[in-house]
């Protein structure tokens, strides 16, 4: 067994499809590579956890923690590990919808394969993310882990997942509002909305599912102004889900009024970060700074372009 185990994983950004995949529509979802997770794990006389929320033996450990916990003893189960001490590393912010936790699951599973010196395969990897984020969320759809353990954008469809290349000339500027997301608050607010005003509802979901397929079109096909007016169409419908808020909703037109071609929440909404499109690198930071002195504390850019997945 090696003294140490390294393991890591990036965030990742649902660029349209959030809520409508709830709803067995498509989504498309960008491995995020400038927010990462690194784990190392190595053998100690107790297994003890060393992360920026936490610092102490895993036994311990506050209850927000209970995946990490139980995912790591799964692992020393199913490795035949002696006891560790496993080292989080992390520059991927939490609740704000950029998969966090799915990152964490992947870089850990990865490190302690890695220690154990033993193949990991993907379908083994996804199985241990999976077992993890049913502790965290409950029933998570997938489409995090399949994300963060990716390095191509994924189209997502009734569960299932395939890779495309990125093939448009566009930068995407990623902004934290720097308030929580309230995902378990928004998507249980569209499902209480399905059963009182379905039709509306119903076409809105519908909506967000067709413009998926336009938006995976407008990537094929390099056509960033187009791919910017879906953008928009989204948030439109987003808004009409009520999963947007006044913050993100004011930021959002302020993006737009300052050269981005498009704009829209990403993740759960009600808080967390927004995407803008920007033609250009210049103009995507150019736009960061503008945000920056509109109280954005934290912002990230993002090449579209297919070397930039490379």
């Amino acid at each position: 067994m090696l003294f140490q185990g390294n393991g890591r994983s990036n965030g990742k950004i649902i660029l349209i499809g959030e809520h409508s995949a709830v709803y067995d529509k498509a989504a498309i979802v960008l491995p995020f590579n400038d927010t990462q997770i690194h784990v190392t794990v190595q053998q100690a006389p107790r297994n003890f956890l060393m992360s920026r929320y936490y610092i102490g033996y895993l036994t311990d450990a506050p209850e927000n923690l209970q995946s990490i916990k139980e995912l790591t003893y799964k692992l020393q189960t199913y490795l035949h590990t002696p006891n560790f001490q496993l080292n989080i590393n992390s520059t991927i912010p939490v609740a704000r919808g950029m998969g966090s936790s799915a990152a964490v699951a992947i870089a850990i599973t990865r490190a302690f394969f890695a220690w154990k010196e033993q193949y990991l395969d993907q379908e083994t990897l996804l199985s241990f993310t999976d077992y993890a984020e049913k502790i965290a969320h409950g029933n998570p759809s997938g489409m995090d882990a399949a994300a963060a353990s990716s390095k191509e954008p994924i189209f997502f469809e009734h569960k299932q997942f395939t890779t495309f290349p990125m093939n448009i000339d566009a930068y995407l500027l990623v902004a934290d509002t720097g308030v929580l997301g309230q995902t378990r608050a928004a998507v249980k607010s569209v499902s209480q909305q399905f059963k009182t005003f379905h039709k509306q509802t119903s076409h809105a979901i519908e909506e967000l599912g067709l413009l998926t397929e336009r938006t995976k079109e407008a990537i094929i096909m390099n056509q960033p102004e187009i791919l910017g007016e879906v953008m928009n169409q989204a948030q439109n419908h987003l808004r009409s889900l009520t999963v947007s808020n006044k913050l993100l909703d004011d930021l959002i037109q302020f993006s737009l009024e300052n050269g981005a071609l498009g704009a829209k929440l990403t993740g759960g909404g009600r808080g967390g970060c927004f995407l803008a499109l920007a033609k250009t690198k210049e103009e995507a930071e150019e736009l960061a700074q503008l945000l920056q002195e509109r109280g954005i504390k934290e912002s990230w850019i993002q090449g579209l372009g297919v070397y930039q997945y490379a």
